[in-house]
């Protein structure tokens, strides 16, 4: 991992955080210069990590030595990371070996269809790291789209989403959603933790060309996770459906499950029934 990847992820998270929430104890020294953007300056971060100034701006610059893990664990409680940003932090540093990486996909567990078959019809898959689906129950298929029609190369996540608009069950026009960021986060952290995966970085490339909110998600060094977004459908048959897509990791393994829901007693809970 590049130098880059670290300066341009400390500067993110250094903008992002306003002075006035830094520390109740802060304080910084007095500067002539009107503050250009919200987040905090470069010589505040290394007051609050008690680092040297002209070294934090090294880094931020790409020009100096990775940070040893006491600089680090500073650096983090400055910008106040979350578990998940200390992580990626630590990856982009090189203090976590990435993980080994062959391009092969990891072998999905064999329990897959007993635990789909068992959600009392709610519609689910099972997703690996890229976020190619690898299992789906009949609820699933019946809400998005007959995934065993789909080329395995096609049966992903952000490629449905991307490339089969109007064809399947997809965003209802004018909605919200959380989900392209949900897919920067997911995305950035696995491209860090398999640097060497050219399918996953292949993929990556593709989303942000055809999503403007994954590419400032990404450009923005989003990490954090987002186990659940709300996202309004529309079905073919079903028509306008509110629902929550919610995505739990399955312990011991790279592999996580997506599940849809909706709001007890309402239409689209009574839709999704139906499926």
């Amino acid at each position: 991992m590049s130098s880059q990847e670290l300066a341009d992820f400390l500067r993110r998270r250094r903008e992002d955080l306003p002075p006035e929430d830094a520390s109740p104890r802060a304080t910084f020294p007095p500067s002539k210069r009107a503050r250009r953007t919200p987040g905090l300056r470069r010589e505040e971060v290394a007051a609050l990590a008690q680092v040297s100034v002209s070294y934090y701006e090294r880094l931020e610059q790409a020009k100096a030595p990775r940070p040893s893990p006491q600089v680090l664990s500073a650096l983090a409680t400055a910008l106040q990371l979350t578990e998940a940003e200390r992580d990626h932090l630590a990856r982009l540093a090189g203090q976590v070996l990435p993980v080994k990486n062959d391009n092969a996909p990891e072998r999905v567990p064999e329990d897959a269809p007993q635990l789909l078959g068992r959600l009392g019809g709610i519609p689910a898959y099972i997703v690996n790291v890229r976020q190619d689906i690898v299992a789906w129950n009949s609820e699933a298929a019946a809400l998005i789209t007959d995934f065993s029609r789909l080329t395995p190369d096609e049966r992903n996540v952000t490629r449905i989403s991307t490339r089969f608009r109007g064809t399947i069950c997809s965003g209802a026009p004018g909605s919200e959603s959380d989900f392209p960021e949900q897919m920067a986060a997911d995305l950035r952290t696995v491209s860090v933790r398999h640097p060497t995966d050219n399918v996953l970085a292949e993929l990556i490339n593709e989303f942000a060309t055809h999503e403007p909110d994954f590419a400032r998600s990404w450009r923005n060094h989003t990490v954090r996770p987002v186990p659940s977004v709300r996202k309004m459908l529309y079905h073919p048959t079903l028509g306008r459906l509110k629902v929550d897509r919610h995505t739990l990791g399955l312990p011991g393994s790279g592999f996580s499950v997506v599940m849809y829901t909706a709001e007890v007693g309402s239409p689209s809970a009574a839709a999704l029934k139906r499926l």
